[in-house]
């Protein structure tokens, strides 16, 4: 079975709790790393949660989801090994995984509803990295100097 991860802050409850429907009925094992109720918390605790996981290879995909999204794309990406995009429409899901072999999709859940988060999450999942000239640039995300 396929797995894949999920977490939120309490802007993104709602809208995690549909997609972990979608997913399940998609024949994927979700794994959630919370939160588990629009209670006010701390995006990072949930955010640090599932990149942690993804970076050990348990899931190899996930999602996350706060109010901007941006709260959540800034804490996932202080993990080495994880490519967190925050994505507005179905076409930059498609191109963080083709050109930046993204492995976190992030959606701002107070600006796209369930439709469009259900259209960019099938986007992500659906594409590929490309490889080719993409790979050095993702080598080079690395580098601890600037």
């Amino acid at each position: 079975m396929k797995k894949i991860g999920i977490a939120c802050d309490h802007a993104g409850y709602e809208m995690k709790e549909f997609l972990v429907g979608y997913l399940d009925a998609m024949g994927y094992e979700v794994l959630d790393f919370g939160t588990h109720s629009p209670e006010s918390v701390d995006y990072a605790d949930f955010a640090h949660a599932l990149a942690r996981a993804v970076e050990q290879g348990e899931p190899k995909w996930g999602v996350a989801l706060c109010g901007s999204g941006e709260g959540m794309a800034m804490t996932l990406n202080k993990h080495q090994g994880i490519r967190a995009g925050l994505c507005w429409n179905p076409e930059v899901a498609t191109l963080i995984r083709q050109h930046n072999d993204a492995n976190i999709l992030v959606l701002p859940a107070r600006f796209v509803s369930n439709d469009e988060a259900v259209a960019m999450l099938d986007a992500f999942l659906a594409a590929s990295f490309e490889g080719g000239r993409h790979e050095k640039r993702i080598a080079k995300m690395g580098v601890k100097e600037c």
